[in-house]
């Protein structure tokens, strides 16, 4: 599956952010890169403005642009508000979902452990990174796969609490996702107002 294989650090001073997570470099480097990096003081338009908003929820979630634009396709077509709806389709994708549980420390982990068939949705082996999981569905560990190293590590300490929307069973190594999060409980720092706005352009 096509992905952003980059530098991650790059992309996180880019966009000002740590959306990868801690960062060192960032925390000393908090400007663009580049040689000019640090003298670039050119006002950002508005439509610059937008164009990285969308950058970072992208980047954010590990979706490239044609699988976004479909993702904000399918927001418009869905009841609610569009900006809104994207964010929940982005978050209830399996990846996500397994990113969310703790399973993996990251979401690009979560891809690997996903396409290597270490989940299963409801009992089966989904290897479909971008499967949209649906309210009540039940995702976990496949049972051969539950001692791997990377999962065990990144469920040591892991807080499941502090995501409402999900429900984790330790003894089984799975969760339930209860409900679409509302968007107040996504902690993501992302203006989807003005995705939505850049794409109505």
């Amino acid at each position: 599956m096509a992905r952003y294989t980059g530098p991650k650090t790059r992309i996180a001073r880019k966009l000002g952010e740590a959306i990868y997570g801690p960062d060192k470099v960032l925390a000393k480097k908090n400007y663009a890169p580049g040689q000019h990096g640090l003298n670039r003081r050119k006002k950002t338009s508005e439509y610059g403005t937008q164009l990285r908003e969308k950058q970072k929820a992208k980047y954010t979630y590990g979706v490239l642009e044609s699988q976004f634009r479909r993702l904000f396709e399918k927001a418009e077509r869905t009841k609610g508000i569009t900006g809104e709806v994207l964010l929940q389709l982005l978050e209830s994708r399996l990846d996500n979902i397994v990113y969310r549980l703790g399973i993996a420390p990251s979401r690009a982990a979560a891809r690997q452990l996903v396409l290597h068939k270490h989940i299963v949705v409801d009992g089966k082996v989904v290897n479909i990174a971008s499967y949209s999981v649906k309210p009540g569905q039940i995702v976990g560990v496949r049972e051969r796969s539950k001692s791997l190293e990377v999962i065990e590590n990144s469920l040591a300490g892991f807080q499941h609490s502090k995501y409402p929307w999900i429900e984790w069973d330790q003894n089984s190594l799975s969760g339930k996702y209860l409900h679409t999060p509302d968007r107040a409980d996504i902690p993501e720092n992302i203006q989807e107002q003005l995705i939505v706005e850049l794409y109505s352009k």
